[in-house]
C-alpha cells in the first residue's frame, strides 16, 4: 500500500483539465464545419469554380421566378416558322433549278 503514494505526487501534473463547456462547444462546431467543407469538396478540383456556378444558377432561378411564370419560356409563332420554312424550300428549289 505504501508503494502507491509516491506515484500519486507526479500524477497531478499529468491531469488534463476539462475545458469550459462554451469553449468545447465552439471547438466541436468548428470541427463539424471543417468536416462538412472537406466532405463537400471531396472529388472537386476547383471548389471556387463550383461555388460560382451554384451562385449563378441560383440567380438565374430567382430571375425566372421574379419574371413570372405567365407563359414560361420563349414564345414561338408557328405562322412565322411556317413562312420561313416555305421561303427556305423555295430558295432550295430555285438553287437546284
Amino acid at each position: 500500500m505504501g508503494l502507491c503514494l509516491p506515484c500519486m505526487g507526479g500524477a497531478v501534473k499529468d491531469v488534463v483539465e476539462t475545458p469550459d463547456p462554451e469553449i468545447k462547444r465552439r471547438q466541436l462546431a468548428e470541427a463539424a464545419e471543417k468536416r462538412q467543407m472537406e466532405a463537400s469538396s471531396r472529388g472537386i478540383k476547383n471548389a471556387y469554380s463550383v461555388e460560382q456556378k451554384k451562385k449563378k444558377q441560383e440567380e438565374m432561378e430567382k430571375r425566372m421566378t421574379a419574371s413570372g411564370s405567365g407563359g414560361g419560356g420563349l414564345r414561338v409563332s408557328t405562322e412565322d416558322k411556317t413562312q420561313q420554312l416555305k421561303l427556305h424550300t423555295q430558295l432550295d428549289i430555285q438553287e437546284t433549278s
